[in-house]
């Protein structure tokens, strides 16, 4: 008998000390699925600030665009007001327009967005009927960009306010010029219907 207590008691123990290395196993897996959990957390936080931290890069850093023919780097901001400006002349807001384009020159002179700038101030102020100011920054726009595709374009505008502002001699010449250095060019065809209805 005294045996079979031994023995029973020695069983009890046995049960006991398995128990005990379940319950810090239980333990252990459950310290391991919270450190599993931490980890997943802090590699989501991770991964949500360097989003962030490349999208506000990519609002300062310089961003390539392309227009008119022409890839250049521009400011998030330079690009927000040009894009402003173009969408108030869409609108066919002169005088709003020609506030923000002459806005957007002073404030980046040096832009690649300059050269479309002044062609659509030229714009802007012929829409106006400020046919003095729309010739002069037609005239800018050429000086500064001789070979860009909307010369053309330009220099029939420039005559047609010479034609408005009753120049007319300077309205034929100018679309002489049209023809003769773009003869292939829309403006040009223009330009001839234009300086047939000339007197």
């Amino acid at each position: 008998a005294a045996q079979r207590d031994a023995g029973m008691k020695r069983d009890v123990a046995v049960g006991d000390g398995r128990d005990q290395v379940r319950g810090e196993l239980a333990k252990q897996r459950g310290a391991n699925e919270q450190l599993a959990r931490d980890v997943a957390e802090l590699q989501r936080r991770q991964k949500d600030i360097a989003q962030g931290v490349d999208e506000r890069m990519r609002k300062i850093e310089p961003q390539k665009v392309a227009l008119d023919g022409k890839e250049f780097l521009v400011e998030a901001d330079e690009k927000r007001l040009f894009d402003e400006a173009m969408a108030i002349v869409r609108a066919g807001d002169f005088p709003g327009a020609a506030s923000a384009l002459q806005n957007f020159l002073r404030r980046y002179p040096q832009s690649g967005y300059g050269d479309s700038a002044r062609f659509w101030l030229g714009n802007a102020h012929y829409g106006k009927r400020e046919l003095k100011e729309a010739i002069t920054m037609f005239r800018t726009f050429i000086a500064n960009a001789p070979e860009h595709a909307r010369v053309p374009e330009a220099m029939l505008a420039i005559a047609n306010s010479q034609a408005e502002s009753k120049d007319t001699k300077s309205a034929r010449a100018t679309l002489g010029e049209l023809l003769r250095k773009y003869p292939q060019s829309e403006a040009a065809q223009a330009g001839k219907e234009r300086l047939a209805v000339l007197k």
